[in-house]
């Protein structure tokens, strides 16, 4: 089943002289439950890409569905509600609320949308990120390691259609790294996820079903990394 479908996808910034292409006709599709890598140089796009299908970034030209619903066709409004509902972000840098227990850091994003949490499924999550014993905690009691693991809960708690990762380890060490990918992996398999993740590590892509490479504004499909 399709879950993401980018189509002509067009990124410029500036005009004349500074014009930059950011992004020059990038098309491709993912489906339910597949775990995709865009690696590339710094600069490449790889994160202007990445900004775009979050709906945080306006493309100047093509198209984004998620579930067949056009995102850019959207006010913006309806489009910060249905991101909120239906895309996870997994940041390099947390971005933890500082104030909040593990939690609550957690369970925001359902917060936000004026719901209740469900409990088991929180104790699930907890239980699934390790992090049951440290769930009174504040950010700045924990590891570099246990906050990305935080910042991963919080991203899959809404059972989002879509997750998306940017540079998700590179605040961490290897121990640390191969934990976060393994939670990555999990939630594309045992939750049925889409995963689409950054990195310049290539190290990183051994386990992910698809490697997508951006150079200069191009995306080229490298396939199937998984053995």
């Amino acid at each position: 089943m399709n879950i993401l479908n980018v189509k002509n996808l067009c990124k410029t910034y500036g005009r004349g002289a500074t014009q930059v292409n950011a992004l020059k006709d990038v098309s491709f599709t993912l489906d339910k439950g597949e775990f995709t890598a865009v690696v590339g140089e710094s600069g490449s796009g790889k994160s202007t890409l990445l900004n775009c299908i979050g709906g945080l970034d306006n493309p100047t030209s093509g198209k984004i569905y998620l579930a067949g619903e056009d995102l850019f066709d959207m006010n913006e409004n309806k489009r910060t509600i249905f991101r909120r509902q239906n895309i996870g972000f997994v940041f390099q840098s947390f971005q933890l609320v500082s104030e909040l227990t593990v939690e609550q850091n957690i369970i925001f994003p359902v917060l936000l949308d004026y719901r209740k949490p469900d409990k088991d499924e929180l104790e699930e999550m907890l239980e699934v990120l390790g992090l049951t014993d440290r769930r009174y905690h504040l950010p700045g009691q924990l590891s570099g390691g246990q906050q990305q693991r935080v910042a991963i809960g919080r991203a899959l708690i809404t059972k989002p259609m879509l997750v998306l990762a940017d540079e998700p380890t590179g605040n961490l060490d290897s121990k640390n790294s191969q934990d976060v990918m393994d939670l990555l992996y999990r939630a594309s398999r045992h939750y049925q996820q889409t995963v689409l993740m950054i990195t310049h590590n290539m190290n990183l892509t051994a386990c992910v079903d698809r490697v997508l490479h951006v150079a200069d504004g191009v995306l080229s499909d490298f396939g199937g990394a998984r053995t």
